[in-house]
């Protein structure tokens, strides 16, 4: 191709220039369309971030009290289900206890009358 056009140079052919359509004005008019979208675009994507932001710290919050109560409700009532003085003691235990304790005071009175004599 260059070799043609320079064959077509040498025998007197003139070319004609190439005009360029691109205006700076329309250049101008393009980059400020640009900046303007870029600018809403990202502040309509800032305010987006910021609201999802503080909805899910709040959802997150809500969700950490209520397991933190669950949480609280579980271990006060095993402590009410352990607890010795909420727990009923079966008959037979109660009476094993009862009939322990009498002897016990049984020898310890045997043994001050003995230490009486």
């Amino acid at each position: 191709m260059i070799g043609r056009k320079l064959i077509l140079l040498q025998n007197g052919a003139v070319f004609p220039k190439e005009e360029v359509f691109w205006e700076t004005r329309h250049l101008e008019k393009l980059k400020h369309a640009t900046v303007k979208n870029i600018k809403k675009h990202s502040y309509a994507g800032l305010v987006g971030t910021i609201r999802f932001y503080v909805r899910f710290s709040s959802f997150l919050k809500n969700k950490y009290q209520e397991v933190k109560i669950k949480i609280k409700n579980i271990h006060s009532g095993r402590a009410e289900s352990d607890s010795p003085e909420k727990r009923e003691i079966s008959k037979f235990l109660r009476m094993v206890s009862e009939y322990k304790n009498k002897i016990k005071e049984i020898k310890h009175k045997i043994k001050e009358e003995e230490k009486n004599l």
